[in-house]
């Protein structure tokens, strides 16, 4: 992935509040990634939508990284994205799972492996452009 994302690091979540991310996935993206967690090393969540990239077509991957090593893939069958599409994601975080909901797609539920009681990293990579962040 390009390095010219976003990471913020001054905000909490905490389990029973959403975030939602708005933006573009760009005209030519080969993948882009939302990543939740504590640090870059330990991430309750790793969202990355591949357009053709990594040896996948059209798949999402959903994973984990505790301590800096990645854990089990999850791979909903379900894949919401076009390129040049503008899009909203939300993300719901609980004290067992994160949820991800997107027009058009069925809700993906993936666990809180690192057991986190709060969320305050979250980095947007790849081929993606950020229109908003909210914590509503």
């Amino acid at each position: 992935m390009n390095k010219c994302g976003v990471t913020a690091t001054e905000f909490e979540l905490h389990p029973g509040e959403l975030l939602i991310v708005k933006g573009m996935i760009l005209s030519e993206s080969k993948e882009f990634a939302i990543n939740l967690g504590k640090d870059c090393d330990n991430l309750v969540l790793h969202f990355n939508p591949r357009f053709d990239c990594k040896g996948d077509v059209n798949a999402l991957v959903c994973n984990s990284k505790r301590a800096g090593a990645w854990e089990g893939e999850e791979r909903p069958p379900d894949f919401p994205f076009h390129q040049n599409c503008e899009i909203q994601i939300t993300f719901s975080f609980t004290d067992h799972d994160i949820r991800v909901k997107m027009e058009g797609s069925e809700e993906i539920v993936f666990p809180n492996r690192l057991e986190l009681n709060v969320i305050n990293y979250l980095e947007v990579d790849g081929d993606f452009r950020i229109k908003s962040v909210t914590f509503p």
